[in-house]
């Protein structure tokens, strides 16, 4: 078997992206699915490199009991595209960022946005709380947490049709 690979794509890689990896990993533990599927976060710039997640974020995803402990990185298209199964962006200019980098369009059926994940038919995008007081970044958890349980199905979904499919 495989093991699934997802991306969570931001721009700075220290807010939204680390977060959803975090999130992500805590449902993954608590399902017992470390052995199938693991997960990663990038930025699209490269301006915190080797940075942890900003501290507000760390803070408030730890009150949730989340740690944060990545390390920034910025999306590398000659690795991330062949590496990872889903490549999951934030905004719509994340979106499209990544989708210029595949220059042949290889890999368009990686790349979504994680509002297709959401509960919340009128959500379009999960909002930079860079720039926000302390709500904005427990407004942003409480997103990635909906978002991340839909995921997380999907994805869970697509191992066992996969399953299937091999025996």
């Amino acid at each position: 078997m495989t093991k699934k690979r997802i991306l969570f794509v931001c721009l700075g890689n220290i807010c939204r992206s680390p977060a959803a990896e975090g999130i992500m990993k805590s449902i993954i533990s608590k399902n017992n699915m470390d052995d199938q599927i693991s997960v990663d976060s990038a930025g699209t710039i490269d301006y915190h490199i080797g940075e942890k997640p900003d501290p507000r974020m760390r803070k408030a995803a730890q009150k949730r009991g989340y740690t944060l402990d990545h390390l920034c990185r910025q999306f590398d298209p000659d690795e991330d595209f062949e590496e990872f199964d889903y490549i999951v962006t934030m905004d719509d200019e994340n979106f499209f960022n990544i989708l210029q980098m595949d220059e042949e369009g290889k890999y368009t059926d990686k790349v979504m946005k994680m509002a297709n994940f959401s509960s919340d038919p009128s959500f379009t995008e999960v909002p930079d709380p860079y720039y926000s007081r302390n709500e904005g970044f427990n407004n942003v958890l409480g997103i990635l947490e909906d978002t991340c349980n839909n995921l997380f199905e999907k994805v869970k979904d697509d191992i066992e049709s996969e399953n299937k499919q091999q025996n």
